[in-house]
């Protein structure tokens, strides 16, 4: 994982202010790298002469593949080409990448622009559909004159960008905010491209190409575009309700498998030699654990693929809430009153039970209400440009959970001792409840408008997941030199699940009965395909949890007494 910044700009070159570089460096601490260069530009003018641009680079590292830390910027001698790269490609073209990615990313590109200068915007936007997994990147080819910048096509990596007055265009993994001046989101919708081959002088901006996203099955379309790995969500109208569709839970459960084996194994091999030899194992991986359903899954697909020798760490959050927890008796922790606690608890003890042989370390994470507030100010301008109530509660459930500061116990001595988990790579059960209908307004969409409406709605979320918050829970969770992994928003699994019937995921039209000896009728009708597949694994008691939205199951929601909305715009 990377911090990204880049600037171009017409008056010379730009590097981030203090604050800004301490945050790039918050979530790369194993290298930075500054590396600037001139572009000598011609005028769309005729009186004027060719002028120059002034581009800065500056990547910072977390090394979490390969054996070896490889720094950034990664520049070409031969060319004078940039990359500046924040991402995971797990495959390229079909052909999955081992070790670290960075260098064979910045090789494809580089030979994605040795040919002719007007083919290679199609071959290096085709070399960047064809990578799986998350990503930003600035690209700069120097032969062609054209930075490209971008995220993946779901948005799982930040780049925020903004136009300074004078015109120099800035994009940067995250913002302080200190200047006031806007920042926005880079939509993942497809790859930009800005030519320097020729510039307005007219003009105080920079001006940019945007290509777009289409679906390998669409009909062609005219001009450039990125194509995405996705199908089309499977639309059919089942003519009678049936729960019962051969197979799923197996494929569900291959395909989740290997999602999971990319984003767990062989983490920060590079750093391995500063363990101490003879020291016992520790944690290279850690779960965001509510207990609910779809993190428990991980937790437990998990047990089957890592060594039997290496810890767990499952991170829960509780806050401490003065609307909710002011009147306590003395002696009662606000924090095993959050719902979380109740939820993670429980499963945390059902791991214990089907996989004995792991150490499972349950993490309390307890933020008093005073510590919140004190962390306003920096969790506001991480998530920036989103600026919502709910923004702040869910942001401030991912920046403690994230931060993995707490107490924990052990079989053998309930004593809570201070204890911080050594993972800095972060599971995260997104997108499950989206792709398989885990929330109320799917049932509500089927109880008004039956499966047509609730289809609609499962597409709906789905088209919106690039849009909405990935990118502001990278910059939230990665202040704390952590990466999030998203084992749900694997393309293959997503493809999958949008490849299968409604009533293969979450069939309302099947009510639940909650004495039925079949799982498939006792467990409730929202994300039945996940529930049956965690059935399947003998965690029991967390296929039957209901879903709970984090800002309500942590407890940092309205934390203050009035009426507040999560939509209301903070201040």
């Amino acid at each position: 994982m990377c911090g990204i910044f880049f600037a171009l700009s017409r008056a010379g070159y730009v590097t981030p202010e203090a604050n800004t570089k301490q945050l790039l460096r918050n979530r790369g601490p194993d290298s930075i790298g500054l590396h600037q260069t001139c572009i000598q530009t011609s005028s769309t003018s005729t009186d004027k002469a060719s002028t120059p641009v002034y581009a800065s680079f500056l990547s910072t590292v977390l090394a979490l593949r390969g054996s070896d830390i490889v720094a950034q910027p990664l520049t070409d001698e031969a060319t004078g080409s940039v990359l500046c790269w924040n991402g995971e490609a797990w495959s390229i073209s079909g052909n999955a990448v081992n070790g670290n990615d960075s260098q064979l990313v910045f090789t494809k590109l580089l030979e994605a622009c040795a040919g002719a200068s007007h083919t290679s915007t199609d071959k290096v936007v085709r070399l960047l559909s064809s990578i799986r997994g998350p990503y930003a990147l600035v690209f700069y080819d120097a032969r062609s004159k054209r930075i490209y910048y971008g995220r993946d096509c779901l948005g799982r990596r930040s780049l925020l960008r903004k136009f300074t007055s004078d015109g120099t265009l800035v994009l940067s993994s995250v913002c302080d905010n200190a200047s006031g001046e806007a920042w926005n989101e880079v939509e993942a919708d497809g790859i930009y491209s800005v030519y320097l081959g020729l510039v307005d002088s007219a003009s105080d901006s920079f001006r940019y190409t945007h290509i777009p996203h289409r679906r390998a099955d669409q009909e062609d379309i005219s001009g450039l575009s990125f194509t995405l790995p996705f199908p089309a969500m499977n639309r059919s109208v089942p003519t009678e309700a049936s729960s019962q569709v051969p197979g799923v839970v197996d494929q569900l459960t291959s395909c989740l498998e290997t999602s999971l084996r990319l984003r767990v194994q062989r983490v920060r091999e590079a750093t391995s030699n500063q363990v101490r030899p003879g020291a016992k194992p520790q944690a290279s991986v850690a779960v965001l654990f509510s207990g609910g359903l779809d993190c428990t899954i991980l937790a437990r697909m998990c047990h089957d693929i890592l060594p039997p020798t290496e810890p767990m760490d499952l991170l829960n959050v509780a806050f401490e809430n003065p609307r909710i927890h002011s009147n306590l008796e003395p002696g009662i922790s606000p924090y095993e009153l959050c719902p979380d606690r109740i939820t993670g608890r429980s499963s945390h003890a059902e791991l214990i039970q089907v996989c004995p042989g792991r150490n499972w370390r349950f993490v309390e994470v307890d933020v008093p209400y005073t510590e919140t507030q004190a962390q306003r100010t920096a969790v506001m301008a991480l998530m920036h440009p989103h600026n919502t109530e709910m923004d702040l509660s869910i942001s401030f459930a991912l920046y403690f959970a994230s931060r993995g500061n707490g107490l924990r116990r052990t079989l053998h001595d309930a004593t809570a001792k201070p204890y911080t988990t050594p993972a800095h790579v972060l599971l995260s059960g997104l997108g499950a409840d989206e792709l398989f209908g885990g929330y109320q307004r799917h049932d509500t969409a089927f109880s008004r408008r039956g499966y047509p409406g609730l289809i609609e709605e499962l597409e709906l979320d789905f088209n919106r997941l690039g849009k909405r918050n990935l990118g502001r829970d990278d910059r939230i969770i990665s202040d704390s030199s952590k990466e999030v992994r998203f084992p749900y928003l694997d393309e293959e699994f997503i493809a999958l699940a949008l490849r299968l019937p409604v009533t293969a995921k979450c069939d309302f039209g099947i009510p639940q009965i909650s004495d039925s000896e079949d799982p498939a009728r006792l467990l409730e009708p929202g994300k039945r395909a996940l529930r049956l597949l965690a059935w399947r694994l003998g965690i029991h008691r967390a296929a039957a949890e209901k879903k709970r939205a984090i800002q309500f199951g942590a407890r940092t929601a309205k934390m203050e007494t009035g009426k507040t909305k999560g939509t209301n715009v903070l201040t």
